[in-house]
């Protein structure tokens, strides 16, 4: 039977590296991505006795912007609870974090499916410290834990169950990336694991009810979302149809068999003998605060969207836009600057050569107004973009000495182009005979001629003039 017959419904974890300078309770580097294992830890970090936390200010500051990106504001008081349980790498014995009070309830992340506009809700989002990160090195009998990572501050993000698709659950997933890259919550890197994705995956035949969910752990790409989303739905919709039960569980994203596996029975909240920690007090926020905050916010991505929609670019283009936030101040500059034609030329120049970006918009400009005036094709333009990265100067003298300006006059072109004509007769009989398609030899021969340098669109001119 197809899974068509049940609904699916996903509800979303999302933890989000802070981007802070220490960690969230001991004045540490928060970036572990280039330090040897165990090597930026201190008497908090690996829960020595005695050892006593203090909050970490930016992460709040982090946390309140996340809450405006999101469409609602901080709460004005939240506090801290213990989250106890055992394992390796959580040397303490129980996880600092928020249940109760979090530091941000409600708000809502807007994402676009297929062309459909809709509305996912956000139930809250709590600050936690992150746990080590052990590792099992293959056909050994031990286990490695570096500590690199305890205590590093996340901000866990708890979509409410409105999500009813993979394709929705993927754009969410990078929906909600890009407003925290923006916000400056976290420099969002994925393959470093700074932004990481839990799924809550359920079937139901029934709208009203909810059925028995599972929950993969620590994706992050918001493929891996789209793909083990699909595949929960798939395999819980034939345990289903043969009438089996499905088990709340925790279970593991296999990537390079694309297919999640059982891991453990899944704990709730009484599992974690949950209580109020005595040693970080609680927050509070007044709105003198809140709106120093929510004046320092920069430009979010539906914002971006507005002001790059204006250069009359597909949308794809706007979204590869929106996945490169290094381009982005330079186009929104270029757009302030210089024609929409220009500005359109720049995104691309960018695009395709993002070495570009090392050069002034100064320069950028001046090449685009090149390939405005004709004086260099979109191939050359490339490649002197690539050029003056590597050895600078003025964007016309290397031009010219890479022979790479274009050739716009037309004295000097048609020379060309009646020679080109006088050696083909049959291909001028062809085009005279209603074969205007063989105008393109015709060209392509100049440009031959020319070694590339000819305008096209003047020399497809000059041809049609010629034969009529």
């Amino acid at each position: 039977m197809s899974d068509s017959k049940y609904l699916p419904t996903i509800g979303i974890e999302t933890h989000v590296q802070l981007r802070t300078k220490t960690k969230l309770f001991a004045a540490v580097s928060n970036d572990a991505r280039d330090a040897e294992p165990n090597t930026l830890i201190s008497h908090i970090c690996v829960g020595l006795p005695g050892a006593l936390p203090v909050l970490n200010e930016a992460a709040i500051d982090l946390s309140s912007r996340a809450a405006l990106a999101l469409n609602t504001e901080p709460q004005r008081f939240s506090w801290f609870e213990r989250k106890h349980y055992f394992y390796p790498d959580l040397p303490k014995g129980y996880q600092i974090t928020q249940l109760q009070a979090p530091i941000l309830k409600g708000g809502y992340v807007e994402i676009d499916v297929d062309g459909a506009t809709k509305k996912v809700g956000i139930e809250r989002a709590n600050l936690e410290e992150d746990a080590g990160k052990n590792t099992h090195p293959t056909g050994a009998d031990y286990s490695l834990v570096d500590f690199n990572r305890a205590g590093t501050p996340l901000l866990e993000i708890v979509s409410l169950p409105e999500i009813h698709s993979a394709a929705e659950a993927k754009a969410y997933t990078r929906e909600l990336w890009l407003l925290m890259r923006y916000a400056g919550v976290t420099d969002g890197d994925l393959y470093h694991g700074h932004v990481r994705f839990d799924i809550n995956v359920s079937l139901s035949d029934k709208p009203d009810k909810l059925g028995t969910r599972s929950e993969i752990k620590n994706l992050n790409s918001f493929r891996s979302v789209e793909n083990a989303v699909a595949y929960e739905i798939k395999r819980q919709a034939e345990l289903l149809d043969k009438d089996k039960p499905v088990v709340q569980e925790t279970r593991g994203w296999d990537e390079s068999k694309q297919k999640s596996l059982s891991q453990r029975s899944k704990e709730e909240a009484e599992d974690y003998r949950y209580m109020p920690e005595p040693d970080v007090p609680p927050v509070e926020l007044d709105e003198a605060y809140i709106k120093k905050i929510s004046a320092a916010m920069p430009k979010l991505p539906s914002g971006i969207r507005r002001e790059l929609s204006g250069l009359d670019i597909a949308a794809k283009v706007i979204e590869d836009i929106l996945d490169q936030p290094d381009i982005v101040p330079r186009v929104l500059e270029a757009i302030e600057k210089t024609s929409k034609e220009n500005a359109r030329r720049i995104v691309f120049q960018l695009l395709e050569e993002p070495a570009a970006l090392k050069l002034k918009l100064e320069d950028q400009m001046e090449v685009a107004a090149m390939v405005e005036n004709g004086e260099l094709s979109s191939t050359s333009a490339k490649s002197l973009l690539a050029e003056l990265v590597v050895v600078g100067g003025s964007s016309k003298k290397v031009a010219e000495k890479l022979g790479l300006s274009q050739i716009s006059n037309e004295s000097e072109l048609e020379a060309i182009v009646n020679k080109i004509i006088d050696n083909n007769p049959q291909v001028v009989a062809d085009i005279k005979a209603g074969q205007e398609k063989a105008i393109s030899f015709l060209v392509g021969q100049v440009m031959a001629e020319t070694r590339g340098q000819a305008n096209p669109q003047l020399v497809q001119k000059l041809i049609k003039q010629q034969l009529t």
